[in-house]
């Protein structure tokens, strides 16, 4: 299957080219705003149809992750990526008759369930599951850009040719090695001098990633079920790692792809020597 990835160089990006990239099922090109020294890529911004379009011929299936990745933006920053470039992937992929349509939306374009309830939220017995059939609540104009792009997915889906299938994977928290893990946050705010360890900051941000994260390995799991299914037509599926904390609904992804996740949160009681490692050669003191 030839896939095209777009902002492929990013961090969702890394794990694809980990588990996908050496795959003989799968033939990977690359496109990026930059280019890179290791991966051939199509050098291209996705605001810029005609610069994009020529990578989607002869492709079977596109991966669409370029976007303005933050909930701080602001709306100009937000609206030439996510906004101007998600209809151009979506158009590229129509005018070249690619049948599957792989969208990295967010767990942000629902993100005002967690903003209401947190820092209870993430305790493990908080009462709160947010399916797919829960409205759309955008925390910021990322995530409202990220509702957009599967209500635009929606339309392709419904009223064009192509692409024939769209899904919407609501990813949560991917950390690149060595923070893919529940402790990859809190780490993180070690590294930068922003908290001790053990400190009331650092547990809370434990608690939060043990609910949101969705390892590497299980988030290309989920686009590999994706790329297998030759019945869904549209779908929009909440990603993580089977997380007890977790309040997103993935039994949706589970009945429908036949999700298995490998990682469980909440079977990690400590953080990996080699991050605890690298964080103190790192530090911030």
């Amino acid at each position: 299957m030839r896939v095209l990835v777009t902002g492929a160089h990013g961090r969702v990006g890394e794990g694809l080219k980990t588990y996908l990239g050496d795959d003989e099922d799968y033939e990977l090109t690359y496109l990026d705003r930059e280019d890179h020294p290791t991966y051939d890529t199509h050098v291209a911004d996705v605001a810029d149809y005609e610069a994009i379009r020529p990578a989607f011929d002869g492709q079977d299936a596109v991966i669409h992750l370029a976007a303005y990745p933050l909930t701080d933006g602001t709306w100009d920053q937000v609206r030439e990526s996510n906004l101007i470039g998600t209809h151009n992937v979506l158009e590229a992929a129509a005018d070249a008759g690619i049948e599957q349509f792989v969208f990295a939306s967010s767990i942000h374009a629902a993100g005002m369930y967690e903003a209401e309830n947190a820092p209870e939220l993430y305790e493990l017995d908080f009462d709160l599951t947010v399916t797919h059939e829960d409205p759309e609540r955008p925390d910021s104009y990322y995530g409202a850009s990220k509702a957009f792009g599967e209500d635009w997915g929606r339309y392709y889906i419904e009223k064009r040719d192509y692409p024939e299938q769209f899904y919407a994977i609501r990813i949560a928290s991917i950390r690149e090695p060595p923070y893919d893990n529940p402790y990859g946050d809190a780490e993180k705010g070690v590294e930068r001098g922003d908290w001790e360890r053990g400190s009331d900051e650092y547990e809370t941000q434990v608690k939060r990633l043990k609910g949101t994260w969705l390892s590497e390995r299980d988030w290309v799991q989920l686009v590999e079920l994706c790329f297998d299914d030759d019945e869904l037509e549209f779908g929009v599926f909440f990603g993580t790692s089977e997380n007890e904390r977790g309040w997103f609904d993935i039994e949706h992804a589970k009945e429908v792809l036949g999700y298995e996740p490998r990682d469980r949160a909440e079977e990690w009681t400590d953080p990996p020597q080699e991050l605890l490692e690298h964080v103190d050669a790192n530090r911030e003191d």
